[in-house]
């Protein structure tokens, strides 16, 4: 899920941080922000839908 966002993305990224974790959680955050939360939902996002949510806090002309 990481590489293919990424791999649309990755002109729009200056940094990334994997933080590995053995309670579980999933969550993405873009420049500070969470954008998804596994522990706030219940499940692991679609991949679209984690895509609609990164790309939202982008700048504009970014699409998925």
């Amino acid at each position: 899920m990481v590489s293919e966002i990424l791999d649309e993305i990755q002109s729009e990224v200056a940094s990334l941080e994997l933080i590995p974790s053995d309670s579980g959680r999933f969550e993405w955050t873009v420049n500070g922000e969470l954008v998804y939360s596994k522990k706030a939902t219940g499940r692991y996002p679609e991949l679209q839908e984690l895509k609609e949510a990164v790309y939202a806090k982008l700048p504009a002309g970014a699409t998925p």
